[in-house]
């Protein structure tokens, strides 16, 4: 039997890159596990007593299921474009928690009440004509991939046919028309209807990135605030065309660091989460705070406070991108063995790594090195450079710090030996441009503070 990634392409992800072909491999895992879990998720209500999925909501989640099916038959593309959405994943996971009594709480009703709202997106983005009553939570009625409708928390009817959706609540009151296009927006008359924002897409032939700041469950259970992140927001008009002026200058940035920045922002991102800023950040600008993360439950979102220049904005995305490969990756193939005890120090946080969030971090200071090499040896203006330099030396120097207690590893797998031996080999191909003196001379420092504070926090821990 073949391997389920052929060793090219494993070398190709230990350098940090990889084509198209290689991040399609990791892309049909992901939405094939999205369609598993879709299915564990019906069988499971269909297993659960009547006490945690009550007979009236079984019977609602298998009429939602049917125009699932329905729509799917009409425009698969279409159905999957909701169905592997990165927050339908988020949604999943607490269905089945819920389901099988692996979570507390009474959450459990709202949480199957939204895949009446992800199968009638479905049948919206399909042209299927349906009727379905909703229930609005927390101001909104959100339909994912579309739009949410600003309405108080509720039951709300509405109707699809011909490309139009009507709106109202059961209890009377103004009704509104929405109109769905065949590219999958959606605009209306009515300031109370939402459309999801897109920025343009990154390359040609692909399709434009949700900035999604409407659907329920863009951090939902995954406490953002333990990860250092600040929580979902909101964004207005005027935010949403800072986010957009920002976005049209990442593609030639990301052009700079090689065609594979931009195939992997292609191929991965499916959506951007925005964040508010951190907590205690200044002024907008070049130094201002900014904060990034992925789920693994949520395959292809970014989340992301707004960075402050097309510059920080690319290199947000080849950091995140990282990781939403390398956990990809680990999903197709083991690539170690080792438990998750925290005991290891990494220069980029004051906490003790597991070995796992040791590669993964890694890993993604690893493309960035090699990201603000490429942008300081491309950089026009001296001060450009001299910003790429100072990354690239901190970087560099930070995985440098890591490398050796990666490689000494003896719970490494076949493949976790690859992937760490190329990782090693582009580490030291970096040093073909090595940065400035005094910039190197600074990014020491840097990782010998970090240590010397890491060591006075956790005392005897590992290194």
């Amino acid at each position: 039997m073949s391997p389920p990634l052929p060793d090219h392409m494993l070398r190709q992800l230990g350098r940090t890159e990889g084509d198209a072909d290689t991040l399609h491999v990791l892309v049909r895992d992901q939405d094939t596990r999205r369609l598993l879990l879709l299915r564990a998720l019906l069988d499971a209500a269909e297993a659960a007593p009547a006490t945690v999925c009550p007979p009236q909501a079984l019977d609602r989640l298998h009429q939602d299921w049917a125009l699932l099916e329905t729509a799917d038959r009409a425009d698969r593309a279409a159905v999957r474009t909701v169905l592997f959405h990165p927050l339908a994943g988020p949604w999943a996971q607490c269905c089945l928690r819920g389901l099988t009594g692996a979570a507390s709480g009474s959450g459990l009703p709202a949480d199957l009440d939204h895949l009446s709202a992800l199968a009638a997106a479905a049948a919206i983005r399909s042209r299927v004509a349906f009727g379905a009553r909703l229930t609005a939570r927390d101001g909104l009625l959100s339909l994912p991939t579309l739009g949410a409708l600003r309405t108080p928390p509720g039951a709300v009817d509405i109707e699809f046919s011909d490309g139009e959706m009507t709106v109202c609540r059961p209890a009377g009151g103004p009704s509104l028309t929405v109109h769905a296009h065949r590219d999958g927006t959606t605009s209306s008359s009515d300031a109370r209807w939402l459309p999801v924002h897109a920025l343009p897409a990154v390359l040609p032939g692909v399709g434009p990135v949700p900035l999604d700041d409407l659907d329920p469950y863009r951090t939902d259970g995954s406490g953002p605030e333990r990860h250092g992140l600040s929580a979902a927001t909101h964004v207005d008009d005027h935010e949403r065309k800072a986010w957009t002026e920002s976005w049209s200058g990442v593609e030639p940035l990301l052009r700079i660091g090689g065609e594979h920045r931009l195939t992997e922002a292609a191929v991965l991102l499916r959506c951007v989460i925005p964040l508010g800023k951190p907590p205690g950040s200044g002024p907008t600008g070049e130094g201002a705070a900014h904060c990034s993360g992925t789920r693994r439950e949520a395959f292809g979102a970014v989340l992301s406070s707004k960075p402050a220049t097309p510059a920080y904005f690319a290199s947000t995305l080849v950091h995140e991108l990282q990781h939403t490969k390398l956990a990809a990756l680990g999903a197709l193939v083991p690539l170690h063995h080792e438990d998750a005890t925290p005991r290891h120090f990494a220069p980029w946080r004051f906490d003790p790594r597991p070995f796992d969030g040791l590669l993964q971090g890694a890993y993604s200071h690893l493309a960035l090195a090699d990201y603000w090499q490429r942008f300081a040896l491309g950089a026009q203006r001296v001060t450009h450079c001299d910003l790429a330099w100072a990354e690239h030396a901190r970087c560099r120097e930070q995985v440098g710090a890591v490398l050796p207690v990666l490689a000494g590893s003896a719970a490494l797998t076949r493949e976790g030996r690859v992937l760490v031996n190329e990782m090693i080999t582009l580490y030291h191909r970096l040093d073909d441009c090595p940065p400035p003196t005094g910039h190197l001379a600074r990014a020491e420092a840097y990782v010998a503070t970090a240590k010397v504070i890491w060591q006075q926090r956790n005392g005897s821990r590992r290194q």
